[in-house]
């Protein structure tokens, strides 16, 4: 297999289980969960308090500095303002709407066409909407706007989704293609970028189809072959542009800049229409779940309606992961709500999810092999062991993208992932102030 990065697996894809030519769409939750924090940055405060009646697509948290705003994607009254269980983060503070039925919406002033605006007016619209990374980084699109203006030739949009289970990207595409290219436009436009491509792996056909149905002269479309983790950002750009993006380094660093398929359309009905991201596609998917497929949810609807609508887990011994298999988090409460940043909720019978804890390193070095990042898992895993932070740091456990590709190429089943998120933890809560 041609190879367009170093390192690397390719493991079984499973994305027959949800197909993308179809979106099914989820009820308004009963009570809305709506995290402060769905991103990279600061928690937003609240801007609203317990008995305030709100309306669906009302600003309701917001913050200085790097920090998203949030919106309540339902109408009702604020029930409270708690800490409340999160997919990612374990708990985080967040209000409660109960729902009163009416979609009564929040007042929006039409917004029409936003080639008149100036970069910065782009980025404040986008700002307002709530528009962070929805392919699960969750940075600012706004503020990664602002930094590749003027610095990047080469915008990518990044639609390969190249984690098994997910289809949530390849639904957008062959459902509203025209979404995700009038996207790729205006952010190209706004940073000054002279080529634009858009990013797909080779086993997507009917998104490859959908997109260059609709694609305007002077946009690529470029098709890529098949291996993970070929959407992680660095990666992607080295196999659309050769360009190498070295430790400690950003993609503008090398004139790129790289925005998800689904940023791209949330960002166009922010800019066109004012419409703040409050609904997201989610694919429901594994071999644990009655009904496998794509479903447009309501950030802030709880994980257990969701698999309600996708007609529940297929039996009690299902490990739920927010996210694919790859990187995902294990799901213990299913009270955590749909964030920005969750495109899946993957179901796997708990003999497939399950690791072996207590196994020994065997010293192949496999995982150096397949890490694309040049780094050397084993030691991560040791130095965590140990709980040396300087060794962690040495061998630079920050730079690792979090891809798991060392986790699924070690024969002795280590819980390296896992390992290398309590070893960052460890750097972090070492850090000399």
């Amino acid at each position: 297999m041609r190879k367009l990065f170093y390192g690397g697996v390719h493991p079984d894809a499973r994305k027959e289980l949800a197909p993308p030519d179809s979106v099914h769409a989820v009820a308004p939750p009963a009570l809305a969960v709506v995290p402060l924090r769905q991103h990279i940055g600061q928690a937003c405060r609240p801007l609203v308090k317990p008995g305030d009646a709100v309306r669906k697509g009302q600003r309701v948290g917001d913050g200085e500095g790097l920090c998203v705003p949030v919106h309540a994607p339902v109408s009702g009254i604020v029930r409270e303002i708690a800490e409340y269980p999160h997919a990612t983060l374990g708990r985080c503070e967040a209000i409660v709407i109960e729902n009163d039925g009416r979609e009564t919406p929040a007042d929006t002033e039409p917004h029409g066409d936003p080639s008149s605006l100036t970069p910065s007016e782009l980025e404040e619209r986008i700002r307002l909407a709530g528009v962070a990374g929805m392919g699960g980084a969750t940075f600012s699109t706004a503020v990664k706007l602002a930094s590749a203006a003027g610095a990047v030739d080469t915008l990518i949009v990044n639609a390969c989704e190249c984690e098994p289970y997910i289809t949530a990207d390849d639904a957008l595409l062959c459902t509203q293609p025209e979404l995700v290219v009038r996207g790729a436009q205006m952010l190209s436009a706004s940073v000054g970028a002279k080529r634009t491509v858009i990013a797909i792996e080779d086993n997507k056909v009917r998104a490859a189809e959908a997109v260059r149905a609709v694609l305007p002269s002077g946009m690529e479309l470029k098709i890529l072959p098949t291996r993970y983790p070929q959407g992680a950002e660095k990666q992607l750009i080295q196999a659309v542009t050769g360009r190498e993006a070295a430790a400690g380094k950003l993609p503008r660093d090398v004139g790129c800049a790289v925005f998800n398929a689904a940023t791209c359309a949330a960002s166009v009905r922010a800019a066109f229409d004012g419409e703040p991201l409050i609904e997201r596609i989610v694919t429901v998917s594994g071999e644990g779940v009655k009904h496998p497929g794509n479903y447009l949810v309501r950030i802030g609807t709880p994980i257990a309606d969701v698999l309600a609508a996708a007609g529940g887990l297929a039996d009690d011994g299902v490990r739920v992961l927010a996210g694919g298999p790859m990187m995902g988090f294990a799901v213990d409460d299913f009270g955590a709500p749909v964030t920005k940043g969750v495109n899946a909720v993957t179901c796997l019978p708990r003999k497939t999810a399950a690791q072996l804890d207590g196994t020994v390193c065997f010293r192949c070095g496999r995982c150096v092999a397949a890490c694309p990042m040049h780094l050397r898992p084993l030691y991560f895993f040791r130095g965590e062991r140990c709980g040396d932070a300087a060794m962690l740091e040495h061998d630079h456990v920050c730079d690792c993208i979090e891809c798991g590709c060392c986790a699924y190429a070690c024969p002795g089943h280590l819980p390296l992932v896992r390992a290398i998120r309590a070893g960052k933890q460890l750097v972090k809560e070492c850090a000399v102030p």
